[in-house]
């Protein structure tokens, strides 16, 4: 995921955490909040995996191809991980 995605992804993502504030304010179903608190974690959990996965294109694996195929295994792994809640 390259920068400008990822700059993308968090200004949603503050967009979301405002939405939950005024959500609060509101009074809204806590069901509806909970909803909303997962969604943003979820977002979170992809930046975290495009920021990782750029660190390791760009330097812990700089020298291999970006097609190559344990690049390839080691991101489903890292995706595996994030989703595992570990």
């Amino acid at each position: 995921m390259e920068s400008a995605a990822i700059q993308s992804r968090l200004r949603r993502i503050e967009g979301q955490v405002q939405g939950v504030q005024r959500m609060l304010d509101e009074g809204r179903a806590c069901e509806d909040v909970v909803t909303q608190v997962l969604a943003i974690r979820s977002a979170v959990e992809q930046v975290c995996i495009g920021v990782t996965e750029q660190h390791l294109e760009d330097c812990v694996f700089s020298d291999m191809s970006p097609d190559d195929p344990r690049l390839a295994e080691f991101r489903a792994t890292l995706k595996l991980w994030v989703r595992s809640g570990a």
